[in-house]
């Protein structure tokens, strides 16, 4: 309720009384006569900032008669961004105005007379009133009013929030009776996903019921239009049918295993939170497992989960990494094992050999010869690997005739070609304008070497092509193959380590490859042919920028 008064007419009589006023002059007359009878402080509260039509145009003069008579204002009303600009005005006519989400309260209080209308529309007259000042009531509703006021936040500060288009800072607390709220205020978190959700939940049952409640299917569209998702759960068969759901409908959400624990997280685009008490973890639905629950948009709450968030995220990212990396340090010792067993094998038996069989020394040699070649390879590429790995890979640059450098390898593998008895035919399209780059020579006729060798490799018959151009400042080098083209299983990782379907070799030869080519400030792609001589194979390309290089490392 707002406030007005005129000049005072017959005060009130002192006897103890509480009674309901009816009709716009019995009211009018009765909320005058209590700001006359006011002589230190008013205390009001109502949903509107302004008084009913009827008190209207005695407004502005009750203020300044309040004002001249050393009585202060204070008043509670909910400031919206309708009224915001009628309440900057008050402002400055007022004590004090502040702002209450929600308030439905309207009544005001001096130190010993109380007011309040039992109903109220804005802009319309007031059709009845309760007055009293029986000590007792008036106590209770100034003590009404000091829990609403500490409750009340700045009008200025409101005000501002409103003009400057920013949202205000809430911070609300639910209980076990306010469950279903707390599922609702979930869901429309999920709706307003737009750049990115952070979730935490806390066992893997978490997953099954907020995919009941929808909330899933709405982290997918967000994901879907572009948002960045990233969810820490426990993974077992009890959620795996929904990580497949997400996997297949949402690939970029990206979930790691978790830990159980007692509380999940929502955090929404840095700006909002849900942090829920997991009460019971066996529950069905949402709205049965959680118990205290926090909902806000307050920037330093936000922040504060949104780091424990990201070492939980690290943490957790760090120990599959650490997994995987020794599944794959197990998968390089039985791989290189087997390797170097092989031509280590064949080297000590024809040594052997040599002794009982002198007739056959020179097949005997050659196959020595072949093998411990073969073994060389094997230790270099290891040593590359380790090379890359520990970034101490180094280029000895100088100026190099691409044209020249792979009609060379060229001739030097049509041999390696003749000894398989393939019918390929390896073509160079040289151009007829030498192309010269700042490379490493020996790395990049390591590059090339390795491409043409997976292409006879898997090339049974037909025609491997090699051609090399000038795009963009860049080098291009082409290998386009008839063979059998790129598994699909394995093209996702084609330059990862240990990337074979081969009975022989480690797998590491485009690995290694990627990283010279990388390290000159290249790039290295393939993709399967459409058709190419007849068949499919595939078609490997890498770029060498034509700038000089410094010496520099991957």
């Amino acid at each position: 309720m707002s406030l007005v008064t005129t000049a005072p007419s017959s005060p009130i009589k002192h006897t103890e009384k509480t009674e309901v006023l009816d009709g716009v002059e019995n009211t009018t007359n009765t909320i005058f006569q209590f700001l006359c009878n006011a002589r230190n402080g008013i205390s009001a509260c109502s949903p509107y900032p302004t008084l009913p039509v009827i008190m209207g145009a005695e407004y502005e003069r009750a203020l300044v008669n309040l004002k001249n008579r050393g009585v202060k204002v204070r008043q509670i009303t909910e400031i919206t961004k309708e009224n915001a600009r009628y309440c900057k005005e008050q402002v400055k006519n007022i004590d004090e105005l502040r702002h209450l989400d929600g308030v439905k309260a309207n009544f005001a209080v001096s130190e010993t007379e109380y007011v309040a209308t039992s109903t109220l529309r804005e802009a319309q007259p007031v059709p009845e009133v309760i007055y009293s000042n029986v000590k007792d009531v008036v106590e209770q509703q100034q003590y009404l009013f000091e829990t609403l006021w500490k409750k009340s936040t700045s009008a200025e500060e409101k005000i501002r929030q409103f003009e400057e288009g920013t949202t205000p800072e809430y911070f609300e607390v639910f209980t076990d009776r306010d469950r279903e709220v707390v599922s609702q205020i979930l869901l429309e978190l999920a709706k307003s996903v737009r750049e990115e959700a952070l979730i935490l939940l806390p066992n893997a049952r978490a997953m099954v019921r907020v995919d009941r409640l929808g909330f899933i299917g709405y982290i997918i569209e967000a994901s879907q239009k572009g948002a960045t998702v990233k969810i820490i759960c426990p993974l077992s068969d009890e959620n795996l049918e929904i990580l497949k759901k997400i996997s297949e409908q949402a690939p970029a959400v990206t979930i790691l295993n978790g830990d159980n624990c007692l509380y999940g997280v929502y955090i929404i685009d840095s700006k909002k939170f849900l942090r829920a008490e997991l009460k019971d973890p066996e529950a069905e639905k949402f709205s049965e497992a959680i118990g205290f629950t926090v909902y806000s948009n307050s920037k330093v709450g936000v922040d504060s989960l949104r780091s424990v968030f990201e070492l939980l995220w690290k943490e957790r990212k760090l120990n599959e990494d650490l997994k995987i990396h020794d599944k794959m340090q197990q998968e390089f010792i039985n791989i290189a094992s087997h390797e170097i067993r092989t031509p280590t094998q064949a080297i000590l038996g024809y040594s052997k050999l040599i002794q009982q069989h002198p007739e056959r020394r020179e097949e005997m040699i050659q196959a020595i010869v072949r093998n411990a070649t073969r073994l060389q390879r094997l230790t270099n590429d290891i040593l590359d690997v380790t090379r890359i790995e520990t970034q101490s890979l180094k280029l000895n640059v100088e100026r190099v005739n691409l044209n020249e450098l792979i009609s060379d390898i060229i001739e030097d593998l049509k041999n390696e070609i003749e000894k398989t008895n393939k019918d390929i035919r390896l073509v160079h399209e040289r151009q007829d304008q030498n192309i010269e780059i700042d490379a490493d020579k020996n790395r990049l006729t390591q590059v090339i070497s390795n491409l043409l060798s997976n292409a006879i490799k898997f090339t049974k018959e037909g025609t491997i092509r090699v051609t090399e151009e000038v795009k963009d400042s860049m080098a291009l080098v082409t290998v386009m193959d008839s063979g059998r083209g790129i598994d699909p299983e394995i093209s996702p990782r084609l330059f990862s380590k240990f990337a074979a379907k081969s009975e022989t070799g480690m797998g590491l030869g485009l690995f290694i490859s990627k990283s010279i080519v990388e390290a000159h400030g290249g790039k290295i792609w393939a993709q399967n042919n459409t058709d190419y001589d007849g068949k499919k194979g595939a078609t490997f390309t890498f770029s060498i920028p034509l700038s000089r290089l410094k010496e520099a490392s991957p």
